[in-house]
C-alpha cells in the first residue's frame, strides 16, 4: 500500500517527469519524435506485405489479416517498449538516486509513462484502419483501457525486480532483450494459435502476453468481454501479483546499495 501512495503523493512530479522524459527521447534527432513511430510502423508494413502476398494469408477468423494484425502489435509495441525502457529507469535515472530525495521505486513508473504516450498514437492509427474496414465503434471497445491497464501493472511489477537486478548486472539487458524476441514469436501475435494441436495450447496460456494479445482481438475484433475467459484472467493477475511481490522484495533489499554501485 505504501508503493501506491507514494505514487498519488508523487503523481505531480511524475507527471512532469514523464513528460521530460518523452521529450528527451529523441532529443539531438532532426527528426525528433517521429523515429519512434517510423520504425514499428516500417514493421507492420513489412508483415504485412510478407504475410499477404508472399505466404498468401488471407483473412484470419473472417477478419482483414491487416486488422487482425495490428491488433497484436500495437499492445505488442507497448509491452516490448515499456519493459525495455523500465527496467533501465534506474541506470538512466541515476542522478536522481545519487543527488535528489527522491522515492526511487517510482523511476520505472516514468519510463512506462512515457512507452505510454508514444504507444497512444498507435492505438488511434489502429482505430483509423478499423474504421476504414468497417469497424465501428461499440462498448467492447472500452476494454482496450483494461488492456492497456494490464500491461502497464505487468510491466511495472516486472520492472522493480529487472531495474534493481540490472543495477548490478548489466548483463540482464541483453538477457531482457533476447527473452523479447524469442517471446515475440512464441507470443499468437503474427500467427493463430487456433492451429495449434489442442493438447498443446495450454502452453500458450501459460504466456501473460498471450492473454493482452488476444484479449484486445476479442475486444476489437470479435466483440467479446474479457470475463468471457475467466480462467486466464483469474491467472493473468494471479502471475501478475505474484512478481510485483517479488519485485518489491528484492528492489527493497538492494535499493540501500543502489548508490555506493551508482
Amino acid at each position: 500500500m505504501n508503493f501506491f501512495i507514494s505514487i498519488l503523493n508523487n503523481r505531480k512530479v511524475l507527471l512532469n517527469l514523464i513528460r521530460s522524459d518523452f521529450k528527451n527521447r529523441y532529443l539531438g534527432n532532426h527528426l525528433g519524435i517521429v523515429w519512434a513511430f517510423i520504425q514499428p510502423l516500417v514493421m507492420i508494413a513489412v508483415y504485412w506485405f510478407v504475410f499477404t502476398y508472399g505466404l498468401r494469408t488471407g483473412k484470419v477468423d473472417d477478419a482483414p489479416f491487416l486488422i487482425w494484425l495490428m491488433a497484436g502489435l500495437v499492445p505488442w509495441f507497448l509491452l516490448n517498449d515499456a519493459i525495455l525502457s523500465a527496467s533501465r529507469a534506474i541506470l538512466d535515472q541515476s542522478f536522481l538516486v545519487k543527488k535528489i530525495v527522491f522515492e526511487v521505486k517510482l523511476l520505472p513508473i516514468i519510463k512506462i509513462g512515457s512507452a505510454v504516450m508514444v504507444n497512444i498514437a498507435f492505438w488511434i492509427f489502429l482505430l483509423v484502419c478499423l474504421l476504414a474496414y468497417g469497424y465501428y465503434p461499440n462498448l467492447m471497445w472500452v476494454q482496450v483501457i483494461y488492456f492497456v491497464i494490464c500491461i502497464i501493472s505487468f510491466t511495472l511489477s516486472l520492472s522493480l525486480l529487472l531495474s534493481s537486478l540490472m543495477v548490478f548486472m548489466q548483463d540482464i539487458a541483453q538477457v531482457v532483450n533476447i527473452f523479447l524476441q524469442i517471446l515475440f514469436w512464441a507470443t499468437p501475435i503474427m500467427w493463430n494459435q487456433k492451429l495449434i494441436p489442442h493438447k498443446l495450447i495450454w502452453i500458450i496460456k501459460l504466456n501473460p502476453f498471450a492473454y493482452i494479445i488476444d484479449g484486445v482481438r476479442d475486444a476489437l475484433i470479435y466483440k467479446l468481454p474479457f470475463w468471457v475467459h475467466y480462467n486466464t484472467t483469474i491467472y493473468f493477475w494471479v502471475v501478475t501479483v505474484f512478481i510485483f511481490f517479488i519485485g518489491n522484495k528484492v528492489f527493497n533489499n538492494l535499493r540501500p546499495h543502489f548508490a555506493d554501485v551508482l
